[in-house]
């Protein structure tokens, strides 16, 4: 039998479906799942007629593989994914490749990066984005971990990647030990605001201007070309226009729940400790918490008040295509603020404009935006925080009236739009030359003699005060 060039562990949706890809760009792929009949399903299914081999167990696996070896692990986060190196490690062999193309945790990532290198294996923990669409016909690939492995994957990444439309592929090698999951756990931040604000919109459009679900698609489809074009805002307007069997709109018979698989929540836990504000994305994942509450919701629907006639003036439907182009922006920003912290704590040397190149196809938060973004960090890499490029402050500025009118218009009506809030408070508290911290640090002095510095003397110099003897 002719030797494999990489074994795939794992055949759910995204390791078939990139078993199938890498077959499709030439390569010879052998797969192993720890259910058989999973991989007969798959044999006889979707992979009939491919190059595809299938094995029985980790050894078989192992032993088809041509040298050095390539393993790609699809399995779920956490320990199955050690149960798995646990298993692999005893039968490779020094110089050969893991990658973990699962959603894992960035300190997973490095630990296992530094233990299978005493073993002399080069692990790759590699983020993967676009669903299983994108795992099936290119997803955005964001691989790092022991740079001695991208020489030997390079090429088979890079060809089974999404492509740009100036068809450089979506896939580059970004440092060393778990910045790929960390960049790919911000990816799926930003995907979290995005979602959330976009329902937001969706909200505003129904329960506040009383529109019809149609009637909010179209509103959706003006947006799709303009600078709202992207992925999340194509997918909303087919999502919108999914019917019942009685013709009913789909989405009106879905319950109004958020689920979350984490990453959301580590990236929240990230920008805590970096002391990044990403703000937005924080609504965003409470968002979905309140959600969860949903029967509590049902009861204090019955018991807390709130204005009387829930609307909004329909003028606000040119409002907040500003307002969700605005609020999108500072999700980026936030990201990227929270990325070039971590890159510094870390020592990964980031190149930022090459993290929003990765982001422009394949990946759930693709969008005409990202080449901005990327144009922006391409002239100052060191630019603090995107929102202060000249042509993305512009653009808020442009955005502003209108981002101002929505989140007044939504408080007003007591709909709650908390992502596109944060954002614009997020907005003014950073083009704020002077904010109310001096109160906090004159009250933290003032109970716990934390001290405080001065405007009129050097930073650094720690002051105190006896502020309840000198009290008048």
């Amino acid at each position: 039998m002719t030797a494999a060039d990489l074994g795939i562990v794992g055949l759910g949706v995204m390791g078939a479906n990139l078993a199938l890809n890498f077959a499709d760009h030439g390569y010879r792929v052998a797969v192993w799942n720890r259910t058989s009949e999973r991989t007969r399903e798959f044999l006889a299914g979707p992979a009939a007629g491919t190059t595809i081999v299938g094995t029985d167990t980790l050894p078989e696996l192992v032993g088809v593989l041509r040298t050095p070896r390539v393993v790609l692990l699809m399995v779920p986060a956490g320990r199955p994914v050690d149960a798995q190196l646990d298993a692999l490690t005893p039968l490779l062999d020094p110089g050969d490749v893991i990658i973990d193309g699962g959603n894992s945790h960035h300190r997973d990532t490095a630990r296992r990066c530094d233990r299978l290198a005493e073993a002399g294996l080069r692990f790759v923990g590699m983020g993967v984005s676009g669903g299983a669409d994108g795992a099936r016909h290119g997803p955005s690939l964001m691989p790092g971990g022991h740079p001695e492995a991208w020489p030997l994957v390079e090429t088979m990444l890079e060809d089974v990647a999404a492509k740009a439309d100036d068809g450089t592929p979506c896939c580059e090698w970004l440092g060393p030990g778990g910045v790929g999951h960390y960049v790919k756990m911000v990816h799926n931040g930003i995907e979290y605001g995005d979602m959330q604000v976009i329902a937001e919109a969706y909200d505003l459009l129904r329960r506040g201007v009383g529109m019809t679900v149609d009637e909010a698609r179209a509103v959706f489809g003006r947006w799709r070309t303009g600078k709202l074009a992207s992925f999340l805002v194509d997918l909303t307007v087919t999502v919108l226009g999914v019917t019942d069997d009685d013709g009913t709109p789909l989405v009106d018979r879905i319950l109004d729940v958020a689920e979350q698989k984490g990453t959301g929540r580590w990236t929240v836990v990230a920008s805590m400790e970096e002391a990044e504000p990403v703000s937005l994305i924080a609504e965003a994942v409470y968002a979905r918490f309140v959600s969860a509450r949903r029967e509590d919701r049902l009861v204090a629907a019955e018991r807390l008040a709130g204005p009387e006639g829930s609307t909004v003036p329909a003028s606000v439907v040119d409002d907040l295509h500003d307002a969700l182009h605005a609020a999108r922006i500072v999700s980026y920003a936030q990201g990227f603020m929270l990325l070039a912290s971590a890159s510094d704590a870390y020592g990964w040397d980031l190149d930022l404009a090459t993290v929003a190149s990765l982001w422009r196809a394949g990946c759930i938060i693709r969008s005409r935006l990202l080449g901005d973004i990327m144009a922006a960090f391409a002239d100052d890499p060191e630019l603090p925080s995107l929102v202060l490029d000249p042509g993305v402050a512009d653009e808020l500025r442009r955005a502003g009236p209108g981002w101002r009118r929505v989140v007044a218009a939504a408080v007003a009506a007591g709909i709650p739009v908390p992502a596109m809030a944060s954002a614009l408070g997020f907005y003014d508290a950073y083009r704020s030359a002077r904010l109310p911290a001096n109160l906090i640090q004159a009250q933290r002095d003032a109970f716990g003699a934390h001290t405080y510095e001065r405007i009129d003397r050097p930073r650094g110099e720690a002051f105190h005060t006896d502020w309840l003897a000198d009290a008048p």
